[in-house]
């Protein structure tokens, strides 16, 4: 169920500790906010001076009251934090904001008092919220104790930045969109982001969860939380980049970013991940609308044949697909448009509207009837004749009068055939507009955002529900990381790979050659980058070339140890790289795309938190941009993706019960028409 956060959100009664009359100070702001509502709550003001606070009696500490306080906003400097937790405590406090700075974000001692208080707070049984935060606010339960004010809604917003928090409530206001919650995360020494997220998923008046994150502190938590919401979760984050690649030992590690751990844990929840507040804006004012589809099948509707090619264009750049309509659904346009409409997909109107501003509802009603459409995207002049009272027709009121109610009339078709409409207009703000978006249509003024909106209302079937897979018990520490002791550890977990016996000797690569047929590979081990470092000698077709490759390789590369292989049957396989890397706040990730030499040149790759379901895995490959090689291309016969994916899972489970492991990778896993095999390995302890 999760931590009770009632006395947080829902407290009997409030104190602000540090309230004062200078606007400067942060405990003018929150006691003012505190004051908005005194009658659904006793308010109290601690000043330590006492005297008259906003022109209420201040008491000159928590004791003063003379009665116990539910919830306590403490902001005091810094050297009197302490004092001000236990007095709160003392007083009966099963809730704290700390307000105060100066704790983990200045270093190792601001870090070491930050843990000591919320031990504190967590012994009495109480929760903090902070510090170095901004405050609460619960609309729904009349709470302010922020120094802003959120316009009431539905949306939960949870934020590590003051300032993005208010930039997001002045866009989502043009939608209509507001907030039954605004949590400032601050240093997360006691109350979480993934406490919040679970708190919220309960509350019963937020509809959708937004969260604004530099720090997920445990981040496989929070991507569950997420997942097990059962309402939308938003994500705006930063420190995306790829600067924590550089120190990677592996393929793995250097091709893993800290972008990319984000991005899997967010399809593997199902959350929506954006990159700008604007971004975050356009989701959820796409997700209030309350229609998601399964299909990604979009029909592009305008009045102008730029303004369709350029939606066209945004609908397919955000996973959208644009196909050209059938014959049936062709015909029934054909019925409501003129000769010179184009009814292909796009769907334009070519001038129709000047004539007939109804020819919007029209065409509207008809694709949304046709089982052909999955989502409608309208894009162009509507809303600009009611805008101008006339526009370019020059019709005077009349074509702002029909283009009204067409605005109505597609209210209603909507209403009748509810799927996925986003409407994107030169004239937002008209009175057209506005009727379409106090229904619940999303209408933007950019394309791109139109665009976002319908992707984000589109239902990813192919990636499987949402969900994380749980973490298996750690097995015994792998004790050997060198290549054969990796072998032997998957090899056991059902891996396959070549015979192989691992060598020091020419004697020993002799005793190798009889134990399995030729032709042979000769490993140099213990060299990183084999391949590159001239380490991998293929296709000895006997002893002789064995021996040779043998000799050549110790002169140029003194490896201590060899590895003598069976040659696989490259012929139609294609190569794979696996690999998982273990992240400090997602744990173990993984990594599949295309293999072998190429594996960074091509960057041909997916990502999903470890371990990697088959199911999910197949989804995985087949989302690749080289997909089609697994098919079969030019001849070549497709191979065997499900015994890909089953390895893949093999493997991923592997690397996840052993802690000890900070990367592990398969490369080549070699996929034939009849199989799998790995033909490589390597591990990195942490």
């Amino acid at each position: 169920m999760g931590r009770d956060l009632t006395a947080l959100f829902d407290p009997k009664s409030v104190a602000v500790v540090g309230a004062s009359n200078d606007p400067a100070k942060y405990g003018h702001a929150v006691a003012a906010q505190a004051l908005r509502d005194p009658e659904r709550r006793p308010v109290h003001l601690v000043n330590r001076r006492g005297g008259t606070v906003l022109g209420r009696a201040a008491a000159t500490s928590l004791t003063e009251i003379g009665e116990p306080v539910d919830l306590v906003v403490i902001s005091v400097p810094g050297p009197g934090f302490e004092a001000a937790v236990d007095d709160a405590l003392a007083c009966g406090a099963r809730a704290i904001v700390g307000i105060t700075a100066g704790f983990a974000e200045t270093g190792p001692a601001g870090l070491a008092r930050q843990r000591a208080i919320a031990d504190r707070v967590r012994a009495a049984g109480a929760v903090l919220v902070g510090p170095n935060c901004l405050g609460i606010a619960d609309n729904t339960t009349q709470l302010y104790l922020a120094s802003d004010t959120f316009a009431p809604g539905d949306i939960a917003l949870l934020s590590q930045s003051g300032n993005l928090a208010l930039e997001l409530q002045l866009r989502c206001a043009p939608h209509g969109l507001g907030f039954s919650r605004f949590v400032s995360l601050g240093n997360q020494a006691d109350v979480t982001l993934v406490d919040l997220v679970e708190d919220c998923a309960r509350h019963e008046a937020t509809r959708a969860i937004a969260v604004y994150a530099e720090d997920f502190g445990d981040g496989r938590a929070f991507a569950r939380a997420a997942a097990a919401a059962g309402k939308p979760v938003v994500l705006l984050t930063a420190g995306r980049g790829t600067a924590s690649a550089r120190s990677a030992q592996s393929h793995t590690g250097a091709l893993t970013t800290s972008s990319d751990v984000v991005a899997a844990a967010c399809r593997d929840a199902g959350v929506e991940l954006v990159a700008t507040p604007r971004g975050m804006t356009v989701v959820l004012a796409a997700l209030n609308a309350g229609l998601r589809t399964g299909g990604r099948r979009t029909t592009v509707f305008t009045d102008g044949g730029g303004h369709g090619a350029i939606a066209a264009d945004a609908a397919e750049a955000a996973g959208l697909e644009v196909p050209e309509l059938g014959a049936t659904a062709q015909e029934r346009l054909r019925t409501v448009l003129w000769e010179q409409s184009a009814v292909g997909n796009p769907v334009d109107l070519a001038g129709m509207g000047e004539q007939n501003p109804g020819s919007y509802a029209d065409t509207v009603g008809e694709l949304l009837a046709t089982d052909e459409v999955d989502a409608v995207l309208m894009t162009g002049y509507f809303g600009g004749y009611a805008a101008s009272d006339g526009g370019l027709g020059g019709g005077g009121s009349a074509l702002a009068e029909g283009e009204l109610r067409a605005a109505r009339a597609i209210v209603t078709h909507r209403r009748a055939t509810p799927k996925p409409l986003v409407v994107q207009t030169m004239y937002p703000r008209s009175t057209s507009c506005q009727v379409l978006a106090d229904a619940g249509i999303p209408v933007f003024s950019c394309t791109e955002d139109a665009a976002r909106a319908l992707a984000a209302m589109t239902v990813r079937e192919a990636d499987g529900p949402p969900g994380v897979a749980s973490l298996p018990p750690a097995a015994a520490p792998l004790r050997d990381a060198g290549y054969h002791g990796v072998r032997g550890l998957l090899s056991a977990a059902g891996v396959p790979f070549p015979p192989a016996r691992e060598i020091t000797d020419e004697a020993q690569l002799l005793a190798a050659a009889e134990e399995f047929a030729g032709p042979y590979v000769l490993k140099a081990l213990h060299v990183l980058h084999k391949s590159d470092a001239g380490g991998v000698a293929l296709r000895l077709t006997d002893r002789h070339a064995l021996t040779a490759a043998y000799r050549d390789m110790r002169a140029r590369l003194g490896a201590p140890s060899y590895s003598v292989e069976a040659m696989a049957d490259l012929t139609d396989g294609v190569e794979l790289i696996v690999g998982v890397n273990r992240d400090p706040q997602f744990g173990p990730v993984a990594m599949v795309g295309l293999g072998g030499v190429l594996t960074e040149t091509l960057h041909d790759v997916a990502f999903s938190l470890a371990p990697v379901p088959a199911r999910r895995a197949g989804h995985l490959l087949r989302g690749l941009r080289t997909a089609a090689l697994l098919a079969g291309v030019r001849g070549r016969p497709a191979v065997d993706v499900a015994a890909a994916a089953a390895v893949i899972e093999r493997i991923t489970a592997v690397a996840a019960a052993h802690p000890e492991i900070a990367e592990l990778e398969v490369n080549p896993l070699l996929v034939r028409p009849d199989g799998v095999l790995a033909l490589d390995a390597r591990a990195v302890l942490v």
